[in-house]
């Protein structure tokens, strides 16, 4: 650990381009004062290279003369290697430059992207409400009618939860498999025992529909056979 302290370098640079302070130099680099603090104490070694550069542009001076000004120990220390191989060239500090400027155009890119799926989930969900809307709207006039009148036929209260429910599956490209109470095949592929045992194509109960969408198997539909066997 050095006990070289490069304060005063740090204050003749800073006077050059006009900050007064450390703070100043902390909120113009964007940089926290305990990376200046590294930087006044010669341990360059700590210090991210995307701090460096930002610190050698606000000073006005290249990456390698921060690099050579800031370093102590010997030339065969990690950091003298590091500013002996830039002395001569701002290469590595420009190909440095652009790969923050493509990290901060990526994080841009992804706080777009984050952006438009909430818009597009907004969308989604707008749409979808559209299609409960009479649902939405109707349904709790509905219940409240029917806990006042014990005596209303719940079959008329029907349609304002099938047909919104039948048109969302619709707008989502959803299909039932079968309809409860309809004696089909049975299939294990897309038909799930709720009792017994069944044979492939042996007829089964549907006694509670499943779904599909495209191709995709959303649930089996749970059946029963007509004569299950123990």
């Amino acid at each position: 650990m050095s006990d070289e302290d490069f304060t005063p370098k740090l204050q003749n640079l800073m006077q050059r381009v006009g900050i007064s302070s450390f703070k100043s130099l902390s909120r113009a680099a964007c940089v926290s004062e305990r990376q200046i603090l590294c930087l006044r104490r010669g341990k360059l070694k700590q210090m991210r290279v995307q701090f460096l550069l930002k610190l050698a542009e606000i000073l006005q001076i290249s990456l390698s003369e921060l690099v050579t000004i800031f370093s102590t120990g010997s030339s065969d220390s990690p950091v003298m290697r590091f500013a002996v191989t830039t002395q001569h060239s701002d290469t590595d500090a420009k190909l440095l430059q652009e790969i923050a400027d493509l990290k901060q155009e990526y994080e841009r890119i992804l706080l777009k992207l984050e952006q438009q799926r909430e818009v597009l989930q907004q969308d989604f969900q707008r749409s979808s409400l559209r299609i409960l809307e009479s649902l939405l709207l109707f349904w709790p006039t509905a219940a409240q009618k029917a806990r006042e009148n014990p005596q209303l036929e719940a079959v008329k209260m029907l349609p304002l939860v099938q047909k919104p429910l039948e048109q969302l599956l619709q707008a989502w490209g959803v299909e039932a498999i079968a309809c409860v109470g309809a004696e089909i095949p049975y299939d294990p592929q897309c038909h799930e025992l709720l009792q017994g045992t069944a044979l492939l194509g042996e007829i089964v109960k549907v006694c509670y529909i499943g779904y599909r969408q495209g191709e995709t198997l959303l649930y089996r539909a749970k059946v029963s056979p007509l004569g299950f066997r123990n």
